[in-house]
């Protein structure tokens, strides 16, 4: 295994410690794990593949697609229909009844 040194800022230093306490690790293995993920390997080749870095917005899109992948697979829809109507948001017992069906039975007393 080789070692590298890097010079990082005191709060820099500091940030990094207590995320890897948080996590129950070092701040080596926060930064092995880190340029592992940078240049990830190709195992049936045993060869570093070279692959730009993902851009802030490459990464929200890609965040955005996952959780809508999850939604697909637990069954959670986003559809217009399970919307309320605009006069039924201001109203309490509406949303009230919407959000509990049992409540139905007693609206008002």
């Amino acid at each position: 295994m080789r070692n590298i040194t890097v010079a990082v800022d005191e709060e820099t230093h500091r940030r990094a410690r207590i995320r890897a306490a948080e996590l129950d690790t070092s701040v080596s293995a926060l930064v092995r794990e880190f340029l592992r993920r940078l240049v990830p390997r190709d195992r049936r080749r045993d060869r570093v593949e070279s692959q730009p870095l993902e851009t802030a917005l490459e990464r929200r899109r890609r965040l955005f697609d996952e959780v809508f992948a999850d939604f697909d697979a637990r069954g959670v829809g986003l559809r217009m229909a399970d919307n309320l109507p605009r006069a039924a948001l201001h109203d309490r017992s509406a949303t009230r009844s919407e959000a509990d069906p049992d409540s139905r039975l007693n609206v008002d007393g």
